[in-house]
């Protein structure tokens, strides 16, 4: 599917994009945008402090940074589970990560776009818009 225009969308952010607006990388204006009412999926916040964790930021200002993002996060629950393990058949063959295909479950189970990186995400023909930051 297409990207989602609509400015009052819900969209779900991959750990890519809260790495970009963060970090001040290439598309972080386009995080910036939508990032009025967004979600991330709890395996993808993990995945965000992580990687701040990694260049050296202690986890209490990684914390701070995330929280001031004022995004809501989506546990990974059951439903979410089962979902996220359903789309491994189907792109098992591109590489995707369990945090790549928790954000995707997550933008199928809420019925929202999502928001990230990986350009193949818009390749996989799944029943959701796919945003894509550069």
């Amino acid at each position: 599917m297409t990207e989602a225009s609509d400015a009052a969308t819900t969209w779900v952010f991959d750990a890519s994009a809260i790495l970009a607006l963060l970090q001040n990388e290439p598309g972080a204006g386009e995080v910036e945008a939508r990032l009025l009412g967004a979600v991330i999926c709890a395996v993808n916040l993990s995945e965000v402090v992580g990687k701040l964790m990694d260049v050296g930021m202690p986890e209490e200002e990684a914390r701070q940074a995330v929280d001031a993002l004022s995004l809501t996060v989506i546990p990974f629950d059951a439903p979410l589970a089962w979902q996220t393990a359903a789309l491994r058949p189907r792109t098992r063959r591109f590489g995707l990560s369990l945090g790549d295909r928790a954000c995707l479950a997550t933008g199928l189970l809420l019925g929202q776009p999502v928001l990230g990186a990986d350009k193949i995400w818009a390749e996989l023909g799944l029943p959701l818009a796919v945003g894509l930051i550069r």
